[in-house]
């Protein structure tokens, strides 16, 4: 498995992704869609792939290339 494009450590279960990130405004990104993390401590965006991690739970430092893709497909 490939790592996800980029991972973001945050300290909430609910997040919202627009697509946003390095210089890009959200206004090129997407859709901002609400994400929840689960008990797998991660959940990425449908849209970007971007993989958000919560600080401290069980995917929290580990090898992101070895956990599956896992969405929350409730905002496309």
């Amino acid at each position: 498995m490939l790592p996800p494009p980029e991972v973001t450590r945050v300290s909430h279960r609910r997040v919202a992704c627009d697509g946003a990130h390095d210089g890009l405004p959200a206004a090129l990104g997407h859709p901002r869609v609400w994400l929840e993390i689960d008990e797998s401590g991660y959940s990425d965006c449908g849209y970007c792939d971007r993989r958000f991690v919560l600080i401290g739970g069980p995917a929290d430092g580990v090898d992101q290339s070895t956990l599956p893709d896992h969405g929350d497909s409730a905002g496309r």
